[in-house]
C-alpha cells in the first residue's frame, strides 16, 4: 500500500513504482503492476478528458494483443474490432493485397484506436484500485542514482507532494521531463529525417474495407479505419508545408486521385494536422533508476504501425523485470532492461525505415530521382509476388519475437 505521511505545505509518500504519463505506455505499465500485486503512482499533466481523447495509432499487432492476453488482460482493455490481417497496396491504380498474419495460433490483431485503449487501461486500473493523478504540474526527479529516487510534483490544487519511489517509469513522451532529468552525455541520441511530411485528417467518412496504402505519380496516399465510420487519411506533404495549406476541396481531390478512388466518399473533417516523419532513438534506455519507456526513448516513423506497439513492449519489459526484482530480489532483468529494449527498437526501425522508403520513393513526387524509384518499385514488386519476401513481411508486421 502507499503509505501517506503528513508534511508541513504538503505530504510525503512512498510506493514501489512512480509513473510518468498516462498514455499507452505509462497506463500499460501501472496495469501490468497491478497484476503482479506492486504499487505505483501514476503521474499525468494533461486532464482524463484530453488524454481519454487523444487520437494515434490504430492497430494493436498480434503480438502485443497475445502479450496482454498473457497477461489476462486483452478481454478487458482491447476494444475495437478484430483484424482480418490483409493490407491493399494500390500503387498506379493497381491493387495488391497482402496479409501480414505470420500464420501462428492465437489471438490476431485489433483495430483498437489509442483513445479506446486508453480509456480501457485507464478505467481498469482505478477499478483495480490504482492511483492516477491527473492534472500534475512542475515534476523534478531527484536521487536516480540511489536506490531510493524522489519525485515531486504539484497537484492540481497547488499542493506540493513528493514521493519516494524504488523505480521511476518515464512514459512521457519525446516532450516530456523524464529523459530531461538524465544528465547531458549519458544518453547518445541517434537521429534521422525523412525529409517527408504528412498531412493527417480525421474524417467522418466510410472506412476502407482493408488498410489501405497508395502509390502515385502525385506522392504517398492512405486510408485506415478508426471506427465503423470514421477514416483517417494521410497525404504526403512538402516538409515545410502548412496544413492551413489544404482547404477541404483540396484534400478530398488529392486523396482521389492519389487513391485512385474518384468515387470516393467525402465526410467532416474533424481534424487535422500536419507532422514530419522522423526516427530518434536514444541509448541507453536507463540511468540508475530512471527507466525510459516508449515515445520517451525512441520515435519511429508511422510507416508500419510500431510506434505505439513499441512502447507495448517495452511497458512489458520493465514491468516482468521490476517483479522479478520484488519477487525474488533478482536484478537481472532490470540490469538488461535497455538491451533487450533496443534489440526490438532497432529492429522494427529498419522495417519502418524499409516501408517508408519504398512507398515514398516508388511516386514521382519524391525528389528522390528516377534511380530510387526504379529501386522502390523492385522492392514492392517482390513484395507482392515473391511468397519468401511477403512471408518476411508479415512476420515483422505480426512483431516477431526476439526474446
Amino acid at each position: 500500500m502507499v503509505e501517506k505521511v503528513a508534511e508541513l505545505g504538503g505530504s510525503s509518500q512512498s510506493t514501489t513504482v512512480v509513473v510518468i504519463g498516462a498514455g499507452p505506455a505509462g497506463l500499460t505499465v501501472a496495469n501490468l503492476l497491478r497484476c503482479c500485486g506492486i504499487d505505483c503512482v501514476v503521474l499525468e499533466r494533461r486532464s482524463r478528458e484530453y488524454v481519454a481523447q487523444r487520437q494515434r495509432a490504430g492497430i494493436v499487432e498480434t503480438r502485443a494483443v497475445r502479450m496482454f492476453d498473457s497477461w489476462g488482460l486483452a478481454d478487458r482493455v482491447l476494444g475495437g474490432v478484430p483484424y482480418d490481417g490483409i493490407l491493399e497496396f494500390r500503387v498506379d491504380g493497381e491493387t495488391h493485397l497482402v496479409s501480414d498474419s505470420d500464420g501462428s495460433e492465437g489471438p490476431a490483431a485489433r483495430l483498437c484506436p489509442q483513445q479506446i485503449l486508453v480509456q480501457r487501461l485507464t478505467a481498469n486500473y482505478l477499478a483495480e484500485g490504482g492511483d492516477l493523478r491527473f492534472e500534475v504540474a512542475d515534476v523534478s526527479l531527484d536521487g536516480l542514482t540511489t536506490d531510493r529516487p524522489v519525485v515531486r510534483y504539484r497537484a492540481a490544487d497547488g499542493v506540493l507532494h513528493t514521493i519516494t519511489c524504488s523505480f521511476v517509469a518515464g512514459c512521457d513522451g519525446d516532450h516530456g521531463i523524464s529523459r530531461t532529468a538524465v544528465p547531458d552525455g549519458v544518453l547518445t541520441a541517434h537521429a534521422f529525417d525523412h525529409g517527408i511530411s504528412w498531412l493527417t485528417v480525421l474524417a467522418d467518412s466510410p472506412p476502407p474495407a482493408h488498410p489501405l496504402f497508395a502509390v502515385s505519380p502525385q506522392g504517398f496516399a492512405a486510408h485506415f479505419p478508426r471506427g465503423p465510420h470514421t477514416s483517417r487519411y494521410y497525404l504526403q506533404c512538402p516538409p515545410d508545408d502548412q496544413p492551413d495549406a489544404w482547404p477541404d476541396t483540396r484534400v478530398w481531390d488529392a486523396l482521389r486521385s492519389r487513391l485512385a478512388d474518384p468515387a470516393l466518399v467525402s465526410g467532416p473533417i474533424t481534424d487535422r494536422e500536419m507532422f514530419r516523419l522522423r526516427s530518434l532513438v536514444h541509448e541507453p534506455m536507463q540511468y540508475g533508476r530512471l527507466f525510459l519507456v516508449g515515445d520517451a526513448a525512441h520515435i519511429i516513423s508511422p510507416m508500419g504501425g510500431k510506434g505505439m506497439n513499441l512502447a507495448l513492449y517495452d511497458a512489458d519489459i520493465f514491468a516482468r523485470a521490476v517483479r522479478d526484482f520484488v519477487r525474488d530480489r533478482d536484478d537481472t532483468a532490470l540490469r538488461a532492461y535497455s538491451q533487450r529494449a533496443l534489440r526490438r527498437v532497432w529492429n522494427d526501425q529498419e522495417f519502418s525505415h524499409w516501408l517508408t522508403r519504398a512507398l515514398h520513393d516508388a511516386g514521382d513526387a519524391t525528389g528522390s530521382g528516377s534511380y530510387l524509384r526504379g529501386v522502390a518499385r523492385a522492392r514492392l514488386d517482390r513484395l507482392f509476388t515473391s511468397p519468401t519476401a511477403a512471408r518476411g513481411f508479415a512476420e515483422i508486421m505480426t512483431g516477431v519475437d526476439l526474446g
